[in-house]
């Protein structure tokens, strides 16, 4: 298993219980968030090894990333979900380092994502980040940087407009709640550079178009896009 610093060990142990995220049984030994059992039957798409892969064809012909990868399956009612549940309304900052830092270890394994500069946490509007009391993406960012070395960017792009939830929106509704609301507060940080953008789930994509979409104003950027959780269609 992936050894994890110990601050990161310090604060799940301090805040979190000591039972599997999953399944509810006693975690044993050196196991976090979930036991062994299922960790091992976490649903992985293994499409960071693959350019063309279902998650980069959501994008074709919309917007030109470099690549983009999901690290798992996201079934309706199904243990992803679950998780992805805990992590963004219950508070579990654990379970985004948790995936993320399994999930860098899998683009280490990928030469598609050899060449990351910084890692870009899909932004949330203050209003909504101050009620949450966090940015799920951005822990999920901080668990891939443990794992792959690469820097995490979370205060450059900004979320500058408040929308509506996307939860129930159509793929049209969500591209255009979100078309206009991303903002660099210092573009020429990213000029020349590789950004890997990350998010929790992927379902329309019209978040991270958005986000893209900005982000390739800027001189010589690549942008490739991640996330924890790929909805199929």
């Amino acid at each position: 298993m992936l050894r994890s610093p110990s601050w990161i060990n310090d604060f799940l142990n301090l805040f979190f219980p000591n039972n599997c995220s999953a399944c509810g049984n006693a975690l044993a030994g050196q196991e976090q968030v979930l036991c062994l059992a299922c960790e091992f039957k976490l649903p992985a798409t293994g499409f960071h090894l693959h350019k063309e892969n279902p998650v980069s064809e959501v994008f074709w012909g919309r917007i030109k990333l470099e690549t983009a990868t999901s690290y798992l399956f996201f079934n309706k009612g199904g243990k992803v979900q679950q998780l992805v549940h805990l992590l963004k309304y219950k508070g579990r900052k654990d379970i985004g380092l948790f995936l993320g830092k399994h999930f860098g270890l899998q683009l280490n394994d990928s030469p598609l994502y050899s060449t990351i500069d910084f890692i870009v946490p899909v932004p949330l509007h203050p209003k909504k980040e101050h009620k949450r009391g966090f940015n799920q993406s951005e822990f999920i960012a901080r668990g891939i940087s443990v794992a792959t070395g690469n820097p995490v960017s979370s205060n450059n792009l900004i979320r500058v407009v408040h929308t509506d939830s996307q939860t129930k929106k159509s793929r049209y509704s969500r591209w255009e709640n979100v078309k206009d609301v991303f903002h660099l507060q210092r573009p020429e940080e990213f000029i020349g550079k590789n950004i890997l953008l990350i998010d929790d789930v992927l379902t329309t994509g019209a978040t991270l178009e958005a986000c893209a979409n900005r982000l390739m104003k800027v001189k010589g950027i690549r942008v490739s896009a991640a996330t924890i959780a790929y909805a199929q269609a």
